[in-house]
């Protein structure tokens, strides 16, 4: 008698452990989280950095124990660019790995080939942080950007234009599909700071057509005392070093779209000196909030982190990854429609000195704009 208790205690006991593994196995599911952007192609440095940014905060969550016990799991597809590519491989992704949020996309165009195919509504998830700044994307039910708007990079030059003393600003822009929605934007943050456009250029695809833009823009009467570009990295760098060339002397102030560290690797020194950008981010190269301390040593806990340097492209993905695990805590038990319900709820949310909120009506989440002005030796300054 004794040995069958003992024999049947042994068979419980193992039942009861093959039935607590399996529950452990089941909860340890990942959250999927599904990127598709440039690894490839003239945007791959961004792209890559961007991911390796979420990444240091996934890893972090991951190693105290994830989110309720679950850990998160970024996928992350190459599109090479293309808006096309974004498309179909967003439909990939989505039938392979299922994701219950997609994040961190980018380009203008790729953004709105997405929103064309209605694939956010018919899979009826949602899109948190991307980096571009499409007026048409701005409303867009199921997309919820990190960081801040067109509108905010815009009136924080012309504040600093306005305590600098400039008055006479020639607007020029990348032909774009909002071309006439930018222009706008641009002489509407000018206005209450006294600025009035001199000049407006559209930047075209060639170097004869970027020529013209700077004859152009040189003829201009009067001269502008500064230049407000709205361009992506490509489009800057030939038109500053166009425009340089030809010695060009109003102060450039471009906006998030150009990247800084993109610019760096096309551009000498002497012809980025003085060349002023928005950030939408906290600098990755300061430690002047909690923020940039957890970034820094993020990065710093990684193997090999020395091999990937930190980025604005980098800590934008960095954030994005801080709002996403909010949304996964805040929308327990996790499905998609929670979590698009979670994100349309956002309550102000602090990131170390970087709130993040979403309101009815604004998928914006930031109002952060920060100026950095490249120094002589080709640096980056405050």
């Amino acid at each position: 008698m004794a040995s069958l208790i003992a024999a049947w205690s042994r068979a419980a006991l193992a039942l009861a452990c093959a039935l607590a593994g399996a529950a452990a196995q089941a909860q340890a599911q990942p959250w999927v989280v599904g990127q598709v952007a440039p690894l490839t192609g003239m945007g791959g440095t961004q792209g890559r950095a961007y991911a390796q940014g979420m990444r240091l905060h996934f890893d972090q969550l991951n190693k105290a124990g994830g989110i309720q016990g679950q850990p998160v799991q970024l996928v992350v597809v190459d599109d090479g660019g293309h808006p096309d590519n974004t498309v179909a491989r967003t439909r990939e992704l989505l039938a392979r790995s299922r994701p219950v949020l997609l994040a961190g996309f980018m380009g203008n165009a790729n953004l709105a080939a997405l929103l064309g195919s209605g694939l956010l509504e018919q899979e009826r998830i949602s899109l948190v942080g991307y980096q571009g700044n499409d007026t048409q994307v701005a409303h867009a039910p199921r997309v919820f950007s990190t960081r801040a708007g067109l509108q905010d990079e815009m009136a924080k030059i012309a504040s600093h234009l306005a305590i600098v003393g400039i008055t006479r600003v020639a607007v020029v822009t990348e032909q774009r599909a909002d071309s006439d929605a930018v222009l706008q934007l641009a002489q509407t943050a000018a206005m209450p700071a006294g600025a009035k456009p001199v000049a407006q250029l559209m930047l075209r695809s060639g170097r004869s057509q970027m020529a013209a833009a700077v004859d152009q823009l040189n003829k201009s009467h009067p001269a502008p005392q500064a230049i407000l570009l709205i361009a992506s990295s490509p489009a800057t760098a030939a038109f500053v070093e166009a425009y340089r060339m030809e010695s060009g002397t109003a102060q450039i102030y471009a906006t998030s779209d150009s990247d800084i560290e993109q610019l760096a690797t096309r551009l000498p020194p002497e012809l980025m000196s003085g060349l002023s950008i928005a950030q939408v981010v906290p600098s990755p190269y300061r430690v002047s909030m909690r923020l940039n301390r957890e970034f820094r040593d993020a990065l710093a806990a990684q193997p090999r982190s020395g091999e990937t340097p930190a980025s604005y492209a980098m800590m934008e993905g960095y954030v994005n990854a801080k709002v996403v695990a909010e949304a996964l805590r805040r929308a327990q038990p996790v499905t998609r429609e929670r979590l698009g319900a979670s994100l349309r709820n956002f309550g102000p949310h602090d990131l170390g000195g970087y709130w993040v909120a979403f309101k009815p009506g604004s998928q914006f989440g930031s109002r952060f704009v920060d100026l950095s002005i490249v120094s002589a030796s080709g640096r980056i300054s405050y």
